[in-house]
């Protein structure tokens, strides 16, 4: 088990990636917190899991809220091992039509709610500990619209490098995951019925190299490697989780790779 005895803590842990990474840790022996602001689909989750995963309600565009979650979570389960910063929103910004509010709010979650995740838990880490964050393909990608998701996913990546920078002393480690397109409710708000997203995944896939968008459980596979002691010696690194979009566009059916 790669995670016996170890302690981690999962911001959006009640759905989509966060949800099955909490299930790999799980599965691996640790004790695992995870805070989310839906109280029911934490309560979900917390019945499926069991006496091994503490549920907290919080939300991240608070930075007292997360202070206070990650307190609980170390008096609870003890010093945390592992933190994976991955709660985010993602929303259209289109340029021309955006509202500040709407803008701002992606970056509060996507940005300022992981710096404060990674300085609340700093406290309680044990050295050593690994600090995983969620980045995206979208900071790349230039993707009409989505401005504010992408520079906020950007960030992030920023933000993994200086963080495994200031915390190598402690020999806490930090490093990102950065999903593609994956089967998860953030696409719930673009395609809410079962054949929009089943379209939306088909149209999606046609620029993927592998042809097909993502599992949240492959995303939780990576993370757990960079959590495990497996990575001892890899900080600042990113790995991508994407089917090739990123690192091989060309190869996508929609350039006739196939």
């Amino acid at each position: 088990m790669r995670l016996k005895e170890k302690v981690a803590f999962i911001t959006g842990g009640n759905s989509g990636i966060g949800l099955a990474t909490a299930r790999r840790f799980v599965a691996e022996g640790a004790k695992v917190a995870i805070a989310g602001r839906n109280r029911s689909t934490l309560d979900r989750a917390r019945a499926e899991l069991g006496a091994n995963l503490l549920a907290l309600q919080a939300d991240l565009q608070d930075p007292q809220a997360i202070d206070d979650a990650v307190r609980q979570a170390a008096a609870t389960l003890g010093k945390i091992d592992v933190v994976f910063a991955n709660a985010g929103i993602a929303g259209l910004t289109p340029l021309g039509s955006t509202a500040l509010p709407a803008f701002e709010e992606i970056l509060r979650t996507n940005v300022t709610g992981v710096f404060f995740t990674v300085q609340s838990a700093l406290p309680h880490l044990s050295d050593n500990a690994s600090i995983v964050l969620n980045g995206s393909v979208l900071a790349d990608s230039g993707r009409p619209g989505w401005a504010a998701y992408a520079a906020s996913k950007a960030a992030v990546r920023s933000l993994t490098r200086v963080l495994a920078a200031e915390l190598a002393p402690r020999g806490i480690r930090v490093n990102q995951v950065t999903p593609g397109a994956a089967r998860t409710p953030i696409w719930s708000g673009m395609a809410p019925t079962e054949e929009q997203r089943g379209a939306l995944e088909t149209s999606i896939s046609k620029g993927i190299p592998l042809g097909r968008i993502g599992l949240a459980e492959e995303v939780a596979n990576a993370v757990l490697f960079l959590a495990s002691d497996e990575a001892s010696n890899v900080t600042a690194a990113e790995i991508a989780v994407d089917g090739g979009a990123g690192g091989a566009p060309m190869g996508a059916p929609v350039y006739g790779a196939r």
